[in-house]
């Protein structure tokens, strides 16, 4: 919507007007009460707000705590994926830009996490996490447990969250890593035992009550909004809340408000109204303002866009020698006898899926000796010892990029016994040109492993470095990751390892060349069709290069 549309005299909020307060472009309804003075205990919001000029009206408010957020957003046209991922990286396998962080503040029950999703859906973009304050309450002592069961905890107040881990939290998020975040069971007012995680994304919107309680906090925010509902309405919100879905009791819930909830509002949140940019009278009804709120976003968002350039990437390594992190499988009559047969395009889809089975087989026991071995001494049947080898590491997990690089599981499995498997789907964004996270699985402790990353073909390395990128975020190291494919092109060869120096790059052969379309040439066609016998795509591109790995 178009503000400038709008009849003179009135603004997009219907009934209010923007003011400018210090350079801060606020969204206030028109008529404010007077401005009376905060509490005696206004000092302690002195580590919590920076000071400000001017001072807002308190209006009686409570708190806010909301549900987990959902890993999908499903709309009626498309999935947008609160759990996401950036979609690019530089050619130095950093992310190119920050995420843009929203902030939004509120009483309890003021319909913050509904205007989050009001947004998330009119941004129209794929890749959003959503992160709740209520994750982040701190750990409670026996005497606080106690005093929780019976409603006289102070949930409401700034030191019942833990400020430092959702700082740290969000500066990860903000420069695309993965974070673990607390679950918090709010019927035992306890964490959890699982952490779920999330990932770095386009945009992130943090909600809470005490969004903008923190110093440090507020300087991570690109855009701070203030989501002021009326009380009344978020009351009765509340009793239902905690009644129906938390287990409470009508009377505890009115004692905890009259105790806790209504005063730290007066004393702790209504003031930070004050350093919001935004403020959104009447919550998710007011679509006027959410959609002009969308429209700033949405050019901060162009103005961060992360695009890979993959001609600048492509000319970027020209006539630099291959790395030394780089070996090729030794080119013997046999093994170029296999390629002869896979690149053939006359070859049948069974002999097709027999040699390339074989050509795996040999490349994985390849890449095996690169593992860390160690001095072992056993005896034999006959009674002598043998000085040998043993693998020295704790475990190794093979990490199949989909669909094509699944093929190479099972030639994995025959010659690691117990091997561990993880999958990552990676593909393009037909509009944008830009590969996407869609899924991953990866085993527990991971980070203790030597990884094997799988995919049958890389073009120009930007699957297989987003891959990299995933393991690195959980805390896979560099050196420990292994990326193997029957065929490369020398631009991905280039790619990962000039953005990945330590990460051990294992092939059976490597061509020169990408043509125009980002294809290997000479090449093997599209892998994944040729192995499961399914069509190609009708303008003949094929997964692994309309997806470049």
């Amino acid at each position: 919507m178009d503000g400038s549309a709008l009849p003179p005299g009135t603004s997009a909020l219907g009934g209010t007007r923007p003011c400018d307060l210090g350079g801060q472009e606020r969204l206030l309804p028109r008529q404010l009460p007077g401005v009376p003075a905060l509490s005696s205990n206004a000092e302690s919001l002195d580590r919590l707000l920076p000071p400000v000029g001017a001072r807002r009206s308190p209006r009686k408010r409570t708190t806010s705590q909301c549900k987990s957020e959902p890993p999908l957003l499903r709309t009626s046209k498309r999935t947008i994926y609160t759990a996401g991922r950036p979609p690019w990286y530089n050619e130095h396998g950093t992310q190119s830009k920050e995420a843009f962080a929203i902030g939004l503040g509120g009483g309890s029950a003021s319909g913050k996490t509904t205007v989050a999703r009001m947004i998330i859906e009119a941004l129209d973009v794929p890749w959003v996490v959503l992160l709740s304050m209520d994750s982040f309450y701190k750990v409670l002592t026996t005497q606080q447990q106690e005093q929780a069961a019976h409603n006289n905890f102070n949930f409401d107040h700034p030191d019942a969250f833990d400020f430092d881990l959702i700082v740290s939290t969000l500066k990860k998020l903000k420069q695309g890593k993965s974070v673990k975040v607390p679950v918090y069971d709010f019927t035992t007012h306890s964490r959890k035992k699982d952490w779920k995680t999330l990932y770095g994304a386009n945009v992130i919107i943090f909600e809470g009550i005490m969004a903008f309680a923190d110093k440090t906090l507020l300087e991570l925010l690109d855009m701070k909004i203030f989501v002021d509902t009326d009380s009344d309405i978020r009351l009765v919100r509340r009793l239902r809340r905690d009644i129906s879905e938390r287990g409470r009791d009508i009377e505890g819930v009115i004692k905890q408000y009259n105790k806790f909830v209504k005063p730290a509002f007066d004393q702790y949140i209504q003031p930070t109204m004050r350093v919001a940019d935004i403020v959104v009278p009447w919550g998710s009804g007011n679509t006027v303002a959410i959609d002009l709120i969308v429209q700033h976003m949405h050019s901060q968002l162009e103005e961060r866009k992360l695009r890979w350039d993959m001609a600048a990437l492509a000319s970027a390594h020209q006539c630099h020698p291959l790395p030394r992190t780089l070996s090729v499988l030794k080119s013997t009559p046999q093994v170029r006898g296999m390629h002869t047969i896979i690149r053939d395009k006359e070859t049948s889809r069974d002999e097709f899926i027999f040699y390339s089975k074989r050509l795996m087989r040999l490349l994985i026991e390849h890449a095996l000796s690169f593992l860390p071995f160690q001095d072992c001494v056993v005896q034999t049947p006959q009674g002598q010892d043998y000085a040998g080898k043993c693998y020295a590491g704790k475990q190794i997990t093979g990490v199949s990029i989909l669909r094509a690089g699944e093929t190479m599981e099972p030639a994995l499995r025959a010659v690691c016994k117990d091997v561990r498997i993880g999958t990552i789907l990676i593909q393009t964004n037909q509009h944008t040109g830009e590969p996407e996270l869609h899924y991953l699985r990866l085993p527990k402790d991971i980070s203790d492993d030597h990884v094997i990353l799988m995919d049958c073909t890389v073009s120009t390395g930007a699957a297989a470095m987003m891959a990299v990128r995933v393991l690195l975020d959980h805390d896979v190291p560099e050196d420990k990751i292994f990326l193997l494919s029957l065929l490369m092109a020398e631009m991905g060869v280039h790619s990962v390892a000039y953005a990945f120096p330590r990460v051990r790059i294992i092939t059976t052969a490597v061509d020169k060349r990408v043509n125009d379309l980002f294809r290997i040439i000479p090449g093997i066609g599209n892998f994944g069709d040729r192995y499961f016998g399914t069509d190609a795509a009708p303008d003949g591109s094929d997964e692994e290069e309309a997806a470049p790995s």
